[in-house]
């Protein structure tokens, strides 16, 4: 119960996020839910892999090319989620920071409750 009900906040954020950023789209709800359900499972599977095969250029960069992985997750979303578009590298770092900032936010009410 308590992950579907994180997938629907993470939904909502991105929801919310392609109301504010120009450079997102998102066509519905459902099209939000697909979004959080597919970056959950890139962040899972996918950026582990990615962090370990750039790990010198993180360590180089201070950790600042972790944003760019990011981006790279969001970009690969975009393109097997129909519905969801990311115009450019730039709109994607931007929607990642927005969105890790906005879910903490709104996972940090979710605690609240309790």
């Amino acid at each position: 119960m308590k992950m579907i009900l994180r997938l629907l906040l993470s939904a909502l954020a991105v929801i919310i996020l392609s109301y504010l950023l120009p450079g997102v789209g998102v066509d519905s709800m459902i099209t939000a839910i697909l979004v959080a359900i597919v970056l959950s499972l890139l962040n899972l599977l996918v950026k582990p892999i990615l962090i370990i095969l750039t790990l010198p250029i993180t360590i180089i960069t201070l950790g600042l090319f972790l944003l760019v992985i990011n981006a790279i997750i969001i970009l690969i979303t975009a393109h097997f989620v129909p519905g969801f578009e990311v115009s450019s590298v730039w709109w994607a770092i931007l929607f990642s920071l927005l969105l890790s900032f906005l879910q903490s936010f709104l996972h940090s009410l979710l605690k609240e409750d309790k």
